[in-house]
């Protein structure tokens, strides 16, 4: 389970982006987080997935208080998260070809030698043919690289996945194939999910429920 507790966070302390903001995502379940362009929305889902520290506040995991954040958080809490970004392009490293830039979690933490299963395993699962394995970023479409993006999130499998506008800058099928493998994911491990955006159609029909929000609190 996780939890957010009167969460206050920005990027400058006397200018929060949100303030006092309360969240929980239980074990296995799938949470949208509904708001507008420029509400805070991206900002609360950096501070979930212990990629920004909040101002004030505070965030458990399974119960226990999260202390540290980004590569200070210990292995195993960093690890339990999986991001999907909304701007493949500027989360990716444009110098790997696709099939590294989807094993760099595993060489970060040391399992470098699983890299050839895991990426056989998960590029059919997102839906990537071993063509495209070997190009780099600016040899695929939006799509495909967000689909690699996807893979990179799941390969140490997860068991909370934040998904931060990943459908936001995609075709309507390609949108359709990345939520089916997410929920393919969860379906087989029971991995929970914090989907942020602003379609509500999208998150009312993916999430067990939504979270309506407009800005700081």
């Amino acid at each position: 389970m996780l939890e957010l507790r009167s969460i206050t966070a920005g990027y400058t302390r006397d200018a929060p982006v949100v303030r006092g903001v309360s969240l929980t995502v239980a074990a296995g379940e799938s949470v949208g987080l509904l708001g507008p362009s420029g509400c805070g929305k991206s900002t609360l889902a950096r501070v979930a997935a212990l990629l920004h520290r909040p101002d004030s506040g505070t965030l458990l995991l399974d119960g226990a208080p999260v202390r540290h954040w980004r590569h200070r958080a210990p292995r195993d809490q960093r690890t339990a998260f999986g991001v999907v970004f909304q701007q493949a392009r500027l989360s990716a490293d444009p110098r790997l070809p696709l099939s590294d830039l989807i094993a760099e979690p595993l060489r970060a933490t040391g399992r470098g030698e699983d890299a050839p299963d895991r990426v056989a395993e998960l590029a059919p699962a997102v839906g990537l043919t071993p063509d495209l394995l070997t190009r780099r970023p600016h040899e695929v479409s939006d799509g495909q690289l967000q689909r690699a993006c996807l893979a990179r999130a799941l390969v140490l499998r997860p068991r909370m996945l934040v998904c931060d506008e990943m459908t936001a800058m995609l075709d309507a099928s390609t949108a359709a194939a990345l939520v089916a493998a997410v929920e393919d994911y969860r379906a087989a491990t029971g991995a929970a999910l914090l989907a942020v955006g602003h379609d509500r159609t999208l998150l009312e029909r993916w999430c067990d429920r939504v979270v309506h929000w407009d800005g700081l609190s």
